[in-house]
Formats: structure tokens, sequence, C-alpha cells
């Protein structure tokens, strides 16, 4: 029997898997303090990882671990060098979370540019419609969205923006032509030259070396006065303090972000009393459909490793 550790709670859904196969026990670990996982981990063949963090100092007395299943398709918060060489493998829920995270873009994007959050303030403030015409708002028909990055959100979300009547550019160094111009995108290979262009900005990539801090002063002032940005990928893409100048100074017309540098995110960041920029905390994929795909797309993942027939997508190449 194959003991899995459930480190942080996951949807009924996922642990149904376990619960109907005999093959596999399963235990879960919501006290994820890097003294308990050194106490508890090294009893496991395989574990499943929400946001906590798995390091070399937690690793290392893991020696019966064989895989990490996370729910989700990030991974900074697994010590990568160390799984590559001691041969712990890595899976990632590859297709659960594109909808969501598509559509997460989406609602953000509308509610900057139709200044949802500050027209409910003025209704229910008694102002009605007092300051109305005074409040800026954008269309998106024939905007020009710049999706950087175009993997299963990337293709989720330039549907949704086709569907707007929007034009779409992309930048994927990853990507061939043809398959962005068979969604309906046009591939650009020059990143800069499409901040100057884009009227919106939705980034879809990794946080590693080449992309903390893309987004600073200098590249955000590339980018039209009126335009938006969205980060639903993962924080420390966007340096946050230039992006609070950057607003501040009328730059551009607003921001989303679904991601932060530090989370939950500092009390004394400045973007907490900016109004132009409207914030949730990482819960693109916490619809109830998208939970439910996750946490069975997670555990079907480690079984699906044991019974040597996981799909290569969900596996990642270190």
């Amino acid at each position: 029997m194959y003991k899995i550790a459930i480190i942080e709670e996951i949807h009924k859904d996922g642990l149904r898997l376990f619960k109907d196969n005999p093959k596999y026990s399963y235990e879960l670990i919501n006290d994820v303090s890097p003294e308990n996982l050194i106490k508890k981990l090294p009893n496991f063949d395989g574990c499943t990882l929400r946001v906590s963090k798995l390091n070399s100092n937690i690793l290392k007395h893991c020696k019966k671990l064989k895989v990490i299943s996370r729910h989700g398709v990030g991974y900074d918060n697994v010590d990568l060098d160390y799984i590559k060489q001691n041969n712990i493998n890595l899976l990632i829920t590859a297709k659960a979370n594109a909808v969501a995270v598509a559509e997460h873009v989406m609602a953000l994007v509308l509610s900057i540019s139709k200044a949802i959050k500050i027209y409910d303030k003025e209704v229910r403030v008694g102002n009605f419609k007092k300051n109305a015409k005074s409040i800026n708002t954008l269309e998106l028909f024939n905007k020009e969205i710049l999706i950087a990055g175009f993997g299963r959100i990337g293709k989720s979300l330039i549907k949704r923006c086709l569907n707007f009547d929007m034009k779409v550019k992309v930048f994927d160094p990853y990507q061939n032509k043809e398959i962005i111009e068979q969604h309906g995108g046009v591939k650009i290979n020059n990143f800069n030259e499409g901040l100057k262009s884009c009227d919106i900005l939705s980034l879809h990539m990794p946080l590693n070396e080449k992309t903390k801090d893309l987004m600073n002063y200098k590249t955000i002032s590339l980018m039209k006065k009126n335009s938006i940005l969205i980060n639903t990928a993962r924080g420390g893409i966007v340096n946050e303090f230039d992006l609070d100048k950057a607003l501040k100074e009328n730059i551009i017309f607003g921001a989303g972000l679904d991601v932060f540098q530090n989370e939950p995110i500092l009390n004394d960041s400045p973007l907490l009393k900016n109004d132009k920029v409207v914030l949730s905390p990482h819960s693109a994929t916490f619809t109830n459909e998208c939970t439910s795909r996750m946490s069975v797309e997670t555990v079907k993942n480690v079984i699906d490793f044991f019974e040597k027939k996981i799909d290569k997508e969900m596996i990642v190449k270190l």
C-alpha cells in the first residue's frame, strides 16, 4: 500500500479516488510548519502540495518520497535542485485550471475598464449619477490585448478575448507562429514593442530569473496611458512598488492582481490604498468547479504515477 500525505486540504472529490482504491492510504497534514513536515513526511511515498514550501531542509529527511503532486501549475515553492538530484518526481495539474483563470482575467479587465468598484461605491454612498459622467470607463471592442505566455491558460483566454471582438497579440518564445495563428492571435517577438501597442497586458508565465520584476517602472512606462495590466501568474513578475508609482502618476489606466510578491500581501503594501488596482487573494482557481477538477487531477496524477501511466504533460521536466 502506498502512503500519501495530503499537505493542506483539497476538495473531497479528489480524496474519493484514494478512498475507492485499496492500494492507497492518505493522511491530511494541515500543520505545515517545517518542524511538523520534517516529523511527518518521512513516512510517506508521495504527497500532494498546495502553497506550502518544500525545501531541501525538509526533503532531506524524506528518503521514501518518490513523487510530489502539485495542486496547481506553479512550483516555485519546491526546491527543484534537490528533487532533481534525488530523483523525486514533480507533477502539476496542467489541464484543470485554464478556464477558471481565463475567466478571472476577464473579470478583472471588465471590473477595471468599467470602473465597477467605483460605481458600486458611488451608489452605496448616495451619489447615484452625481459623479457618473466624470468617471472614466473603457470599451473592450477593438482593443488590443497582449497575452504574455501561451500555455493552456493563454489559449483559454484568447477565445474569450476574440468573443469580445478584441485584437490579440501573443508573446511566447516557446510557441510557434502557426499554433498562435490557429487560435486567432498574432505572434510577436519583441516584448517591449508589444507593450507599446497593447491596451491590455495579461501575464501568464513562470517566475524565474528572467521574469522577476519583468514589469517595473521602466517597462510599465512603455505602455499606453489608457492601458491595463493584469497578473494572474506569479507574484514577483510585477514590481509592486513600481506599479503603485506608475498608477499614482497616471502612466497606465489600472491594474488587476491575483498574485503578490508576498502572500498574504503585506499590511504596509501601498497597493492596499491604491484605488486604481483591483486585488484578489490568489483565488482565480477558487471556483467550485475548478477546485473539484484540480483535486481530482492532483490525486489522479499520484495514482497514475505509481501505476506507470502518467500523462507526460503532467510531468515537470527538471
